[in-house]
């Protein structure tokens, strides 16, 4: 049985505090991410790009997180993580400043990479890592908790973004969103602490236990592997939905509210699955919520409905959010508080990977066919590759569990 079930120690109430300041920092971070999918058809507009060339912004973004993570878990769990959060605060207001003075499609890729290395990297999985060893009862539900702050922020800062965009241009829009990240995430930057279960494995690695059947590294390539799959099915609506929307004659306002309304719906299942996690486990989790993303993925261009795409939506936001509290709630199950920074960036590294690609992909088949029905197909596919990579590895901890039965006894 694990212990952090049955102790009777109390979290530290500043552990809340902390759920509080990354769900703000992350609610931020991926909302810029979030808002590429706004800004792609006003700059391809204004500088010709085509669909998949302005779509590998958010590639540059999701690979710059994901090369650039690994490089923070490994500083975070040497370290600690307590000036993170001021470094991406000033990283992301800068670049978005930046953004709306650029030129050229390589300007567009270099400053969304430097937002993904120093901004998006360093507000969330380290930051992650940090909150989910603060709690020793209910650790889903804190996670839960924090990573809605990321499904919300992807819903309400490209609704306004496509507001400031219809009102004053796409420039004005960057503008604003810079002077806004620089005053809501600075001030409680500071307030970023290190757990202090973290700080006594650091110090005394010796006395942590951990109690998962296989070790951390075999973990983390079956997680990493699964992440892969699942993050390309799901950047797919999250890049190319707005467009797919308005290439049907929607306004841009009606695109972005069912953004907001499928992020709004994100938000509940990021706390859904990470309290679920903590009631039937992570993994059955991460298998439920995958096979919900996987089959609704697939009818976002058939529907043609508003009330069936606000509802397509809210299914889809629920499970797809879902899926990444989840992943969280794994790897903080299964890998021990001294390598969490780690385990969680190498798994971040993977799934950014993911994501960097599918919104590639999905952009290059619309060229290609100018429709977004395969886009979608292909998103759904690669859905199944994860859920078929999420039984084996179901497979895998029950025969190990098993194994270990007879010397137990």
């Amino acid at each position: 049985m694990n212990t952090e079930t049955t102790t009777t120690e109390r979290d530290p109430a500043y552990g809340w505090l902390m759920v509080f300041v990354v769900f703000i920092l992350s609610g931020l971070s991926f909302g810029a991410l979030g808002a590429i999918s706004v800004f792609l058809k006003p700059l391809s507009a204004e500088f010709g790009w085509g669909r998949a060339e302005t779509s590998l912004g958010y590639t540059a973004i999701a690979f710059s997180s994901a090369l650039f993570g690994i490089l923070w878990g490994y500083v975070a769990d040497k370290y600690g993580s307590r000036w993170f959060g001021v470094v991406a605060a000033i990283t992301m207001s800068l670049c978005l400043f930046m953004l709306s003075a650029q030129t050229s499609i390589f300007q567009f890729y270099a400053i969304y990479f430097l937002f993904g290395a120093f901004g998006n990297a360093m507000a969330s999985t380290p930051l992650f890592a940090n909150v989910g060893f603060w709690f020793r009862h209910n650790p889903g539900l804190a996670l839960g908790l924090t990573a809605s702050g990321g499904a919300i922020g992807q819903g309400v800062v490209p609704y306004l973004a496509g507001l400031a965009i219809t009102a004053h241009g796409w420039q004005w829009a960057y503008q604003a969103m810079a002077v806004s990240y620089l005053v809501i995430a600075l001030p409680i930057a500071f307030l970023v602490r290190e757990s202090p279960r973290r700080e006594k494995a650091r110090v005394s690695p010796e006395t942590e236990v951990r109690h998962f059947p296989l070790s951390e590294k075999e973990v983390i390539v079956w997680m990493s592997l699964a992440v892969f799959f699942c993050c390309i099915c799901m950047s797919v609506p999250i890049v190319h939905l707005v467009p797919m929307l308005t290439d049907g004659d929607n306004t841009l306002e009606f695109a972005t509210s069912v953004l907001l309304v499928l992020m709004l719906a994100g938000g509940a299942g990021r706390v859904m699955g990470g309290k679920l996690g903590d009631v039937i486990g992570a993994l059955p989790t991460y298998i439920i919520m995958s096979a919900g993303q996987t089959i609704s993925v697939f009818w976002f261009p058939y529907m043609d409905q508003s009330l069936g795409l606000y509802m397509l939506a809210i299914f889809f936001g629920f499970t797809y959010s879902g899926v990444m509290s989840s992943i969280l709630v794994c790897v903080r199950m299964m890998v021990s508080a001294r390598f969490s920074g780690r385990g969680m960036s190498i798994t971040s590294f993977f799934g950014w990977g993911g994501m960097g690609l599918g919104g590639y992909f999905g952009g290059l088949l619309y060229d290609m066919n100018g429709d977004y029905y395969q886009s979608f197909a292909f998103a759904s596919f690669m859905g199944v590759l994860n859920l078929l990579v999420l039984a084996c590895f179901t497979l895998r901890v029950r025969g190990q569990r098993l194994n270990a039965s007879p010397q137990l006894a």
